[in-house]
């Protein structure tokens, strides 16, 4: 599964080329699957459009419809188009434990209703956090539900997935886990938020796996002197190791970091930014398009068809929706 992003995207199985739908010109994207690469992950697949097709939040990126050919699958998606999380952090010249709070606040809401329908979500990492638009003010989405399982469909959740710095140790300890897996994800989204740096890190997956399995990080000087205890508490509540002990979201969402006045306005731009880039810095960051450019591109463009996307006539050609072939990257 492919991360639905404002950015033209490509994966090992599928495309998301960008679409005007044609009565209300609003911007959509669209996941092309071929049939073909699907053979063996039908499961796959069927499960993120059975959880998609569930969930209406906010702050979620929504899907909109699904079109068939006899060679392609097409899930209309909603277009995000304010870029990653972190670029957005980078850019602003003022970034403080308040934004960082409102920031949590958004991802908790969105994860406590997937919660309450029975979604685990699984697989939340920054990467997997889009800005809806380029606003100052910009909502946060959530994107991304490959490995999502609703709950109880199906055997109890064993399997090992997820993205390494960002899994519970239940998860590596191979035990059955449940919804707490994604309480413990934004912990570790919470502390990236405030120092720019993962809590665990090692280039050996082992020793990676050794220190989230005994859960054992810190809170380093110079980098968590300025941040609030208040901060710190919160994350020390997300990120415990045992599962039944860790925060729900309705408990994380009435802590006084993120319900009350606790997270200081001092700030933390400089640091934070300086570490993100030395800690997340990607080639493909440099490659992506950006938003804005997108848009306008394709407002400038006289908006085709999709070509080569199988032999004959176009499939989306009798559907409300038109793509143009140099929206693919």
């Amino acid at each position: 599964s492919i991360i639905i992003n404002l950015n033209i995207s490509k994966a090992s199985f599928s495309e998301v080329v960008l679409a005007e739908e044609k009565r209300t010109q609003k911007l959509v994207a669209i996941k092309c699957i071929p049939k073909k690469a699907l053979e063996g992950k039908e499961t796959s697949i069927e499960n993120e459009i059975a959880v998609l097709h569930k969930i209406k939040h906010a702050n979620i990126v929504s899907l909109e419809e699904i079109f068939e050919s006899k060679s392609h699958l097409y899930l209309v998606m909603q277009l995000v188009s304010g870029g990653e999380l972190f670029d957005r952090i980078i850019e602003k010249g003022f970034y403080t434990e308040k934004d960082a709070s409102k920031l949590i606040q958004q991802i908790l809401d969105a994860v406590k209703y997937l919660h309450d329908m029975g979604i685990v979500h699984r697989d939340l990492k920054p990467e997997n956090l889009l800005y809806y638009s380029m606003d100052e003010d910009s909502k946060i989405m959530i994107s991304d539900f490959g490995l999502s399982k609703i709950e109880g469909s199906g055997s109890v959740m064993s399997t090992a997935c997820g993205t390494p710095g960002y899994v519970a140790p239940e998860v590596l300890a191979q035990k059955p886990y449940s919804k707490a897996v994604d309480c413990w994800s934004i912990g570790v989204i919470a502390y990236i938020l405030l120092c720019g740096y993962p809590p665990f890190y090692d280039e050996n997956d082992a020793k990676l796996f050794e220190q989230i399995l005994k859960a054992e990080y810190e809170f380093d000087s110079p980098y968590w002197d300025d941040i609030s205890d208040s901060a710190k508490d919160f994350i020390l509540h997300l990120m415990e190791k045992d599962p039944n002990v860790r925060y729900t979201c309705d408990q994380a969402l009435q802590h006084p970091w993120i319900a009350e006045d606790t997270a200081l306005d001092k700030n933390i731009h400089e640091s934070v930014s300086a570490q993100i880039k030395k800690n997340f810095a990607k080639s493909k960051w440099k490659q992506a398009f950006n938003a804005t450019a997108v848009v306008r591109h394709m407002r400038r463009l006289q908006l085709g068809c999709p070509q080569n996307v199988e032999s004959g006539a176009d499939p989306l050609s009798n559907c409300t929706y038109r793509c143009h072939p140099t929206s693919r990257v």
